[in-house]
């Protein structure tokens, strides 16, 4: 009798099976900047359960959970890296890579981080206060400059008249469509070659950017994991540099118009100021931002650097000096 009791007792309440979590561990963090970080994870085994959705998540409590911010990176086993974006300067943060499948979510090991401090600001002649980002060895502003002012206190010519600008052999600057009220602080100011080549546009303490220099900033981005979906060519890292609103989207994987949020990991908040053409008119604006170097070709043409929407890279090439471009500024040398 006892026997029977015992087989029935079995037969009605089955051994359930322990359902078991993804394993995997967390990428260490690296590329910490003020505002972002990269890492990942590598899923070893999924132990029976596919993994559905995986990347990583953070918070400033010591255990994140996917309830806390998180990077969503395709799914599957294997390994993936993550971009982390949205982070405050100075701050302390916990990471660590997660996958989810049909049995519940397993977690990596935490890493403690804690992103770069704010830096300075930095106000120009005419009082205006430009934010700045250290990439690299380099600190830059992180808005166009805007001044009407050279940093002597000497006004630099604002010419709206299109036949004005187009015989313009003399520094001039001008705001894009004339318009001021809705361009200055979006985009600030476009200046021509001239106002750049007077060493005076910037404010004390820091130059507008000589052509090595912007290279300085690319091959930083290109070695240093921000380049868009990891890849390793060096035509990748526009939308690390591009700011996540304002830009023209499309559909092509890895332009910075693509998928905005994915912008902007550098903190470098570029925008799409478009440019004044030789002409007088003005064109591009929400589609491609240029900026000036310091750096001369020849007596007609000075070096850029721009960004397309529709584009995964920086291009540099010469324009006509008389062209008005935007500007962005690097402190001096420390």
């Amino acid at each position: 009798m006892f026997l029977l009791g015992f087989l029935f007792f079995t037969a009605c309440n089955p051994v359930i099976k322990n359902e078991l979590l993804p394993l995997l561990t967390t990428t260490e963090v690296s590329a910490i900047t003020q505002i972002s970080a990269t890492s990942g994870g590598n899923i070893t085994s999924d132990e029976g359960s596919s993994v559905t959705a995986r990347g990583v998540c953070w918070s400033t409590k010591a255990s994140p959970t996917i309830s806390d911010s998180i990077t969503v990176d395709s799914a599957g086993i294997g390994s993936y890296t993550s971009y982390i974006t949205g982070l405050t300067a100075g701050t302390t943060y916990y990471v660590r890579a997660y996958a989810t499948s049909g049995t519940g979510t397993g977690y990596g090991d935490a890493y403690q981080i804690t992103t770069n401090g704010a830096t300075p600001t930095v106000t120009d002649a005419d009082g205006n206060v430009y934010h700045t980002i250290t990439i690299g060895t380099q600190t830059w502003m992180v808005e166009n400059l805007k001044t009407t002012q050279y940093n002597d206190g000497t006004a630099i010519p604002l010419v709206t008249d299109t036949t004005e600008w187009t015989n313009l052999s003399t520094p001039a600057y001008s705001w894009y469509n004339n318009d001021a009220a809705t361009y200055k602080n979006k985009y600030g100011a476009l200046y021509n070659w001239y106002a750049v080549n007077t060493g005076k546009l910037a404010p004390t303490g820091w130059h507008v950017p000589t052509d090595a220099e912007w290279t300085t900033l690319e091959n930083y981005l290109t070695a240093n994991g921000y380049n868009y979906n990891g890849s390793t060519s060096g035509d990748y890292y526009a939308k690390s540099l591009a700011a996540t609103t304002d830009w023209t989207t499309d559909t092509k994987t890895g332009d910075i118009g693509d998928d905005l949020t994915e912008n902007n990991r550098s903190g470098f908040s570029a925008l799409p100021g478009g440019y004044r053409f030789l002409n007088g008119t003005f064109n591009y604006e929400g589609f491609n931002g240029y900026w000036w170097s310091y750096t001369e070709d020849n007596t007609i043409y000075a070096w850029y650097s721009s960004m397309l929407y529709s584009n995964s890279g920086v291009s540099r090439n010469n324009y006509v000096k008389q062209f008005g471009l935007s500007v962005r500024c690097v402190r001096d040398s420390q």
